[in-house]
């Protein structure tokens, strides 16, 4: 148990070293420290098994992919997460190891405050892509299954879709430009309507693949929600790590909202298809 603790440690000692090198000023600072503290533990431990450990190279691989794709908040988030559920080993090993507790509580407590004091920028727009995220989820989901019943050609509703999601971009990036400009607090209005207006257009093009590739187009409708749901998911993961929020309640609800949005636009694109006498 010793030693798996302290190949955690020495992984880790890597990894917050990696990213301290390639972060600037105050952030590499910060990681420089957290390193430093990884570094320590692990020798404490290395008291009790008498070896060096070698990092584990598919996990450094692995939280520098997480690094480069979600920033240095999730990665730091997700691996600290994952030493806050080996509480329960380290009181039962105090016995034996009068050391773990101090080192748990001692690393808790620094590790956070130094975690507080990482500065991204990406996580103060959090709000805007979220903004973003949902909104595009909500009306272009909703947008693409009525589209799937109205017009019943995969090419049509992708351009459709495409025109749609393009002016809703720049409609939302425009909402929340002035929306932020007027806001006293609000220094950078145009990098938030950019988080807003990326965010959006991303969810866009994700949720029109399928209709530019599949010919059927209830088959691209699912593949679509399929789309749809996984983005929830992903998005809703990144936000519950770096705000150290519940995932399942905030997963739920969006996927409700959107799904239920999607099939009462579905049923729409239905009653508008009989009304107006379109043949498919």
């Amino acid at each position: 148990m010793i030693r798996r603790m302290q190949m955690n440690e020495a992984t880790e000692h890597v990894v917050y070293g990696i990213l301290a090198r390639s972060a600037k000023g105050h952030n590499g600072e910060v990681l420089a420290k957290i390193s430093a503290e990884e570094e320590k533990h692990s020798a404490i431990w290395g008291k009790y098994t008498g070896v060096v450990p070698k990092p584990g190279k598919l996990n450094i691989l692995y939280y520098r992919m997480l690094a480069f794709i979600f920033g240095l908040t999730f990665v730091i988030n997700l691996m600290e997460a994952g030493e806050e559920k080996a509480q329960d080993v380290y009181a039962d090993m105090t016995s034996e190891v009068p050391e773990a507790l101090a080192v748990y509580k001692e690393e808790q407590e620094h590790e956070a405050a130094l975690i507080d004091m990482i500065d991204e920028e990406r996580l103060k727009y959090i709000s805007s892509m979220v903004l973003g995220l949902n909104d595009a989820l909500v009306e272009i989901t909703g947008a693409l299954a009525g589209f799937t019943f109205a017009l019943g050609d995969s090419r049509t509703i992708c351009m459709a879709g495409f025109i749609t999601g393009s002016a809703a971009t720049l409609s939302m990036a425009a909402s929340e430009y002035l929306s932020r400009k007027n806001d006293p607090g609000e220094r950078h209005p145009l990098k938030a309507s950019f988080y807003t207006g990326m965010t959006y257009m991303l969810v866009v093009t994700i949720l029109l693949l399928p209709y530019f590739f599949i010919a059927s187009p209830v088959i691209a409708l699912v593949l679509c929600l399929f789309d749809a749901g996984l983005v929830i998911f992903i998005f809703t993961f990144y936000v519950s790590v770096v705000r150290r929020e519940p995932f399942q309640p905030a997963f739920l609800e969006m996927i409700f909202i959107s799904f239920g949005v999607a099939a009462l636009s579905f049923c729409i694109g239905w009653i508008a298809r009989v009304t107006l006498g379109i043949q498919m």
